[in-house]
């Protein structure tokens, strides 16, 4: 998936940092859609996938106006619900700006949101 980055991304803007180039928890963010993207060949009928680790470096600014693709590698095989997938993105030079692993768990969509506390 490709992205250009705003001034929305910007660690400014998210309040991670105080430099005007693409925030890590939105780089994060692009990642982890990609993974949801990637999951859905692994879900059955009332399944979904659910965040459950992250474990990302991020190597390099982009800076507002840059692009950037973010990849997600699914796992070679999926062994009973926990998945992993290795996630990179790069910019428009070809540049690595991430990489790193995030595990997803796939889990009956019901029987989640019934477990889920109420405010």
């Amino acid at each position: 998936m490709h992205h250009q980055v705003t001034d929305a991304d910007t660690a400014v803007t998210v309040g991670s940092g105080d430099v005007p180039v693409l925030s890590t928890p939105r780089l994060i963010a692009w990642m982890e859609a990609a993974t949801v993207r990637a999951a859905a060949a692994f879900t059955g009928a009332g399944q979904t996938t659910v965040g459950t680790a992250i474990r990302v470096e991020h190597l390099r600014a982009t800076r507002v106006g840059g692009r950037v693709e973010v990849v997600a590698e699914p796992p070679a095989s999926a062994a009973g619900r926990r998945l992993t997938f290795r996630v990179r993105a790069v910019d428009g030079a070809g540049e690595l700006v991430a990489t790193g692993e995030i595990d997803r768990a796939v889990v009956d969509r019901q029987r989640f949101l019934a477990a889920a506390p109420r405010p």
